[in-house]
């Protein structure tokens, strides 16, 4: 009989011990017990997707366009004669300036109230400057006779441009004005002289009585050329430099007032 109450004794000791073991309960989780989950909380308006970067532009350069090319100017035909009908005539006088016989040219022209075409030499003019102040101021034609006196015919494109250019800036310095037209030496125009000509903005003059004074055949048989040969619109050759023009001078003296007195008129072509 003791021992069965020593075993019921320790059996509920078990029990107790047993139940003490477990985990306490919960307060809030025997409130809670039952009750109605709440709905987990929408999800708000999705935000727009980021734009996608745009994509870097090639660094491609653009075609540029070439500058225009500048059409060279038309070469002319050198002028030989006036287009007159009348007895309209040009003087035209060479390779001048001369500080000797220029201005005795000069004076004789005043006296017969003639306006002629000088065509000077680039280096005559670089020497004597004054002169050809004297030449403008007196109402004369101003014309480019190349920088050097040479035969173009046998020099380069380059070469000849070099003579003109050089000649027609110092004129249009000593000036203030471009010169407009130009003449070969011994009137050989090469197609680089045409071409440089008209290039430089001028137009090129021949003519169509030559006394040939230049190489000196005396006074009495310049006069006589010029006077048989001249006629309505005649350009006519004299030198006022390159020499001894002293024969030159002395025909002026005698032609001009015949050819005057003979209704003549002289212009400088411009």
């Amino acid at each position: 009989m003791k021992r069965r109450l020593l075993l019921s004794v320790a059996g509920v000791s078990l029990l107790t011990a047993s139940a003490g073991c477990g985990p306490a309960p919960d307060p809030a989780g025997d409130i809670n017990a039952g009750a109605t989950p709440e709905p987990p909380a929408s999800p708000g308006p999705a935000a727009p997707p980021a734009p996608s970067p745009s994509p870097t532009p090639l660094n491609v350069a653009s075609p540029s366009l070439a500058p225009p090319t500048r059409k060279p100017r038309l070469a002319a035909p050198p002028l030989f004669s006036l287009p007159s009908e009348d007895k309209l005539v040009a003087l035209t006088l060479d390779d001048g300036p001369d500080p000797t016989h220029t201005p005795t040219v000069l004076k004789i022209l005043h006296d017969y109230g003639i306006r002629a075409t000088f065509f000077l030499v680039g280096e005559n003019v670089s020497a004597h400057r004054s002169l050809v102040t004297d030449i403008a101021q007196q109402g004369h034609h101003i014309a480019n006779h190349t920088w050097s006196h040479p035969d173009l015919r046998q020099l380069s494109a380059t070469a000849v441009r070099d003579q003109l250019e050089r000649t027609s800036d110092l004129l249009q310095e000593l000036t203030g004005k471009p010169p407009t037209w130009f003449r070969a030496p011994g009137g050989d125009f090469s197609n680089n002289a045409l071409s440089a000509c008209a290039d430089l903005g001028m137009r090129p003059m021949g003519w169509s009585v030559d006394p040939r004074d230049w190489a000196r055949p005396g006074t009495a048989k310049i006069t006589s050329r010029v006077l048989e040969e001249i006629g309505p619109g005649s350009i006519v050759l004299n030198h006022d430099g390159g020499g001894d023009r002293s024969q030159t001078v002395a025909a002026l003296k005698t032609y001009l007032p015949v050819l005057l007195d003979g209704g003549y008129r002289f212009t400088a072509p411009r």
